[in-house]
């Protein structure tokens, strides 16, 4: 995939899904490894993503706007975040700040939170996700 062709959007998401994976000061292998299967998913290649990830951009001003968007991209977070099987206290709090940054209310949070995680951990991919919340 050509370099321009990858949205600003789609950027910024991957330098969040880069950050979620370092803020536990454990980055391991399995974290890289979903870094790099998310961009494949993505129709990005490495040499694409290498690119992003060493010419960063303001990831504040791109945040999904649909309610689509902000579920996969909170989806793609939480399976970072249990990458290594484990959600460290900084990885849910940033989490946490996630959600509140794209526009759901701080007082849902947690329960976001609390949802996402555990639906990662029993398997539910975005498309039930988005069943669920549409019912």
């Amino acid at each position: 995939m050509d370099n321009t062709q990858i949205t600003e959007n789609l950027k910024a998401h991957f330098l969040r899904l880069y950050q979620m994976a370092i803020c536990d000061d454990d980055f391991n292998a399995l974290e890289l490894k979903m870094l790099y299967t998310c961009a494949e998913e993505r129709g990005i290649s490495s040499k694409n993503l290498d690119e992003i990830l060493l010419h960063p951009i303001n990831i504040k001003s791109f945040l999904p706007q649909t309610i689509e968007e902000k579920v996969d991209y909170l989806y793609d977070l939480t399976v970072m975040i249990w990458a290594d099987g484990a959600v460290s206290p900084n990885e849910y709090a940033a989490m946490e700040k996630y959600v509140i940054m794209f526009g759901f209310l701080e007082e849902n949070a947690q329960a976001i939170v609390d949802y996402l995680i555990e639906a990662v951990q029993t398997g539910k991919n975005k498309n039930d996700i988005l069943s669920e919340l549409k019912n």
